[in-house]
């Protein structure tokens, strides 16, 4: 019973010390790390446990098929959170660049995406009457009414029948204006009135065909492409036509799913909105563009965490076993050693604090592998996804922020803190006499 309320205890205690790990920022680590050096140097009993530290430490080389079973097993783990993170990190940056806080897009209330959302003829009509819009040189609001659908492509690289769905978004020549950042890189724009289409670069990436002079076919139509565009945003997925003659294509008559906005200046935005809203004719949402698209990365962004961290404790699990059999098997080969220490009047937080460094200083290397390693191979790396709240596949980078590394290097040590814990308690609880029997 005594030692079911000690282990009880103890899980406990490590539940509370792990969740505070988790929630403490880097100044708590290094202030940390400076009250556990000046303990080691002015304390006896933290000198005693740095000279045993010491000893074990010397002789990882002796043992370096053990050891690399901790290491190799936490770089693991450590590597695979951190690209399943920067997947995520990757594809919200995306979004949080899309857009701006003097852009404004207007839909449908109620309307969770464009997708989503329908303007009839009046309402694409009246919207650009509103206060606070930014005029161009003719004096005309720039106002960008839009449709999106969904289009079927072929994928590149795969098997001809195999076709993917991109965002194709019919637009009109304020499209350009509110969206200065869009630039066309190769080729040249669509002609007004003609099936003719400029791509994102991304999505060129993405599916076949998708190069100036070659023809798609869209909605029963055959479309030629006649430029690419860059956006350095989500629009990089898009395909762009000319709004009308999407409209008649895909048959959604004068209709639009929203209406983009250049606000004269970012405090216009409310006057702009409770207008709007406040309207009896109109039915609309208004949100700033970086508003919007931020919340379209918010429920994939949680998905891919959730999955990220599901996959790093299944991983930790079986890195944690193998740090513990790893670590049970080294105190047992230095009993006798431990035992003489005991004996010649070593307390046992000096053994404890010499194993957990052991463990953690192997811990530490394993994290730092795998964040490196992660670093190396995804940052950077192209990948798509389909995106919330639109038809298509969202093409970004993968994202490994210091952010992320600083994460997984606290997962790293939390499984050398699990996976020393318990040898270490182990080693500093055994009898002397027990102990020098032992071998």
């Amino acid at each position: 019973m005594k030692n079911f309320l000690f282990n009880l205890g103890l899980l406990i205690l490590i539940a509370i010390v792990l969740w505070a790990w988790v929630m403490l920022p880097w100044q708590g680590v290094i202030g940390l790390a400076v009250v556990f050096a000046l303990w080691m140097a002015l304390t006896r009993s933290g000198r005693r446990a740095a000279s045993v530290a010491s000893v074990g430490i010397s002789t990882l080389r002796q043992r370096i098929g053990s050891s690399a079973v901790i290491v190799i097993g936490i770089a693991g783990v450590v590597g695979v959170l951190v690209a399943l993170l920067a997947m995520g990190e990757g594809y919200a940056e995306t979004l949080r660049k899309t857009g701006s806080a003097d852009t404004a897009i207007v839909m449908r209330g109620s309307s969770a995406a464009e997708v989503m959302s329908v303007l009839d003829h009046d309402s694409v009509t009246l919207i650009p009457q509103a206060a606070g819009i930014a005029k161009d040189s003719k004096g005309q609001p720039i106002a960008s009414p839009e449709l999106v659908v969904a289009a079927n492509l072929p994928l590149k690289g795969s098997n001809p029948d195999d076709e993917g769905s991109v965002q194709l978004r019919g637009v009109g020549d304020q499209a350009w204006a509110v969206r200065p950042n869009v630039k066309v890189i190769e080729g040249r724009n669509f002609q007004p009135g003609m099936r003719e289409l400029i791509v994102g670069k991304g999505a060129a990436k993405q599916f076949d065909g998708l190069v100036p002079g070659h023809t798609v076919k869209l909605g029963n139509q055959q479309w030629t492409v006649v430029g690419v565009f860059s956006s350095g945003d989500a629009m990089d997925s898009e395909v762009w036509g000319d709004a009308n003659v999407v409209a008649d294509t895909y048959r959604r008559g004068s209709s639009r799913a929203s209406v983009t906005v250049r606000l004269a200046d970012p405090t216009s935005y409310n006057k702009f909105k409770a207008e709007l809203e406040g309207n009896p004719q109109l039915k609309v949402d208004v949100n700033t563009t970086i508003d919007y698209f931020s919340k379209q990365s918010e429920g994939m962004t949680k998905v891919i965490k959730v999955v990220g961290i599901a996959v790093g404790l299944i991983m930790a699990i079986g890195a944690m076993f193998g740090a513990l059999n790893t670590m049970f098997a080294a105190v047992a080969a230095r009993a006798r050693e431990i035992a003489t220490l005991r004996a010649i009047g070593f307390r046992g937080l000096p053994v404890v604090v010499a194993v957990m460094l052991e463990t953690m200083l192997l811990a530490l290397i394993g994290g730092l592998l795998g964040g490196l390693l992660a670093w190396l191979i995804f940052n950077g790396y192209s990948a798509s996804t389909l995106a919330a709240g639109t038809v298509g596949k969202l093409s970004f980078e993968l994202r490994v922020s210091p952010a992320l590394l600083w994460t997984g290097l606290k997962w790293a040590l939390a499984i050398g803190f699990i996976g020393g814990i318990f040898p270490a308690i182990r080693a500093a609880r055994l009898p002397v006499t027990t102990a020098l029997r032992e071998l």
